[in-house]
């Protein structure tokens, strides 16, 4: 207290004088102004660490898995929040713990380490709001969601942006920089524009989504971004310029684009088989596509031999996987297709998503049986 007396003497708020009365109100003082301090803190208190719930398996709807780089496994659920496996206990976190929403529909981790799940209010039909949360290794704390779209300069490409869906009937994406969630609209279209005249909320109030909406955001080998959307094909965004390969091109219909991937050989497949596609920078225009033969169907060529295809990921060796909605995974390794059954006991199932870890192992998430692990043969059902 003396000490705190001659500081403040000399900064001019104590006359010298040290009396009973003096100290007495300045010790009131303090203690007004820690408990001023502690109703402030209070107002933003400090994320709770998340302890989540010990379970013994998985919610049978599994929308992602993702291998962290400390070796943690973590499973989005379509409604019971993420689960963490670090190899031997699987726990499970939701609101309760800190989540923005319980389904999860994308993991992702940055430069420290960092996790990031994006969640939604609902996994049903119709608008839909979204929430980005991030933990930190103890706790989960939600990154600020703008209402509106952000202007168009806040468009731009950094290597260590992360990428999220904007949520249902809003036609956005998130970038976040490290700082700020930008709500970002996607670059408006002829299709687009044309549907949404034609289907106007006053005469379709049950139409809840945006054409410009999208199913999935893939970053290639370049470093550029693309988004797969419900109706109006794929756009690429390369940091200067967008460039967009329309539905009435890809032909995928009402399943929309949900899978995005880049081949060995630096080309792109969308959602079908029947071409793949090479990005065209030849032209003073702009970025363009040129289409290439994909897996056409042997016995009618104008058909896609693998149809459906809900995700897709390149292997270690180069090998093209693409996991089918209800025809199990496809292997196509430049020549030959081979088709893995996806069973759960003799029924076969449905596959959401595909994904390939950190030692290159492949996995498998479900829409009623949980998660699935590759084990060099055949895809088996994954027990912690």
């Amino acid at each position: 207290m003396a000490r705190l007396n001659s500081e403040l003497r000399t900064r001019g708020f104590l006359p010298h004088h040290t009396g009973r009365l003096v100290r007495a109100g300045l010790a009131i003082a303090l203690v007004t102004a820690l408990s001023v301090g502690v109703a402030a803190q209070d107002k933003n208190p400090k994320p709770a660490v998340a302890k989540g719930e010990i379970v013994a398996e998985l919610d049978p709807a599994i929308w992602r898995i993702f291998h962290a780089k400390n070796n943690d496994y973590w499973f989005g659920s379509k409604v019971r929040g993420v689960y963490r496996y670090d190899g031997k206990t699987l726990v499970n976190f939701t609101t309760k713990d800190g989540l923005s929403y319980d389904p999860v529909g994308g993991i992702q981790e940055d430069k420290a380490g960092n996790i990031y799940f994006a969640t939604t209010t609902d996994a049903g039909r119709g608008r839909r709001a979204q929430g980005v949360s991030r933990f930190d290794g103890k706790a989960f704390s939600p990154l600020t969601v703008a209402e509106k779209a952000a202007p168009a300069d806040a468009w731009k490409l950094q290597p260590d942006d992360l990428w999220f869906g904007g949520g249902g009937d809003t036609g956005t994406v998130f970038r976040y920089d490290g700082r700020t969630l930008h709500r970002l609209a996607l670059p408006s279209t002829k299709e687009g524009d044309d549907f949404l005249a034609a289907h106007l909320r006053s005469e379709y109030p049950n139409i809840k989504y945006s054409p410009y909406d999208t199913y999935i955001i893939f970053k290639d080998s370049k470093g550029h971004v693309w988004f797969g959307t419900a109706m109006l094909g794929v756009c690429r965004y390369d940091g200067k310029s967008f460039a967009w390969l329309p539905e009435s091109e890809l032909r995928n219909g009402s399943f929309g684009t949900r899978s995005i991937v880049e081949d060995k050989d630096g080309k792109f497949w969308f959602c079908n088989s029947l071409e793949r596609y090479v990005v065209d920078l030849s032209g003073k225009g702009g970025p363009s596509f040129k289409k290439e033969e994909g897996i056409r169907d042997a016995k009618n060529p104008t058909r896609p031999r693998i149809v459906g295809i809900m995700s897709s990921v390149v292997d270690s060796a180069g090998v093209l996987w693409m996991a089918t909605y209800g025809d199990g995974v496809i292997r196509y390794d430049g020549k030959d297709v081979t088709r893995y059954p996806v069973k759960d006991g003799d029924k076969d199932i449905t596959v959401y998503t595909i994904s390939k870890d950190n030692q290159g192992v492949l996995w498998l998430g479900t829409h009623t049986a949980g998660a699935y692990k590759f084990n060099g043969k055949a895809f088996e059902k994954f027990k912690p």
